[in-house]
């Protein structure tokens, strides 16, 4: 039995969409950060990894000019090309916007109000916006959606409740900001529920609690090294099946 080859033009539509999709992987990495941030007595890094070519999961921190850091991470409902393009609107959103020392219960309000004003159903964006004060230690979190944060201590770990609707759902939604005061070895793990949402081969959930357990086992020489630990262990935990979901985490430290 012999096979008819695709056509030519098929052959031809094909490269022009993988040609696409690099393209769109390569504007998707320039919104990430480089490399990770060093600022005083701070540590910033991330692990991401989309389920596909691109994908609704992004993230940035920076330093600001009053010398306060900035960090968001933030999670597109749906998957692929159309989730990296809503990302790619939320991104400019918040840039026009974080750079100012906003609060982050008003950093989410005004995605959601410039969300909502787009007028894309069945699109939102879970996301968690924190800003440091390096001269009080104080670290202020709002959170839409998204699991924890992990306040990392050298007693233990705690998961933090911060509720909040995602922004591009509701009109009118108001955040709250919870503020902390960090300590020198101090971290916070912000993680996407591509971590705490992977399951293993007979249906069981990674969860929280197993994330959890990870930090307070995991006591790695340098801040750095437990990123790449944490999605070691899901890897793990999934024993080979296939990612369902984009991952992405961002661990803050402070130096002591």
């Amino acid at each position: 039995m012999t096979t008819t080859a695709p056509p030519l033009e098929l052959l031809a539509i094909e490269k022009l969409r993988e040609e696409d999709l690099e393209e769109a992987r390569a504007i998707q990495s320039a919104m990430l950060p480089t490399e990770l941030l060093r600022a005083g007595a701070v540590i910033i890094s991330h692990e991401f990894r989309p389920i596909a070519a691109v994908g609704g999961d992004f993230l940035d921190y920076f330093e600001l000019t009053d010398g306060r850091i900035g960090l968001y991470l933030a999670d597109v409902s749906g998957k692929g090309l159309p989730a990296a393009l809503y990302a790619a609107l939320a991104v400019g959103t918040l840039r026009g916007v974080h750079k100012t020392g906003t609060a982050p219960h008003d950093v989410l309000a005004t995605l959601n109000r410039r969300l909502m004003i787009r007028g894309m159903p069945r699109r939102h964006t879970a996301i968690q916006y924190a800003l440091f004060d390096p001269l009080t230690h104080e670290l202020r979190i709002a959170s839409a959606g998204m699991p924890g944060p992990l306040h990392l201590r050298s007693n233990g770990c705690r998961v933090l409740e911060i509720n909040g609707i995602p922004p591009g759902l509701f009109p009118a939604t108001y955040y709250e900001t919870q503020t902390m005061r960090l300590e020198p070895g101090d971290s916070v793990l912000f993680c996407t529920d591509g971590i705490t949402d992977a399951f293993d081969c007979v249906g069981e959930q990674f969860g929280i609690e197993r994330l959890q357990a990870i930090c307070e086992a995991e006591r790695p020489d340098s801040p750095t090294q437990l990123l790449p630990r944490v999605f070691a262990a899901v890897d793990s935990f999934a024993r080979g099946r296939e990612q369902h979901d984009d991952m992405a985490a961002a661990l803050f430290h402070l130096c002591d």
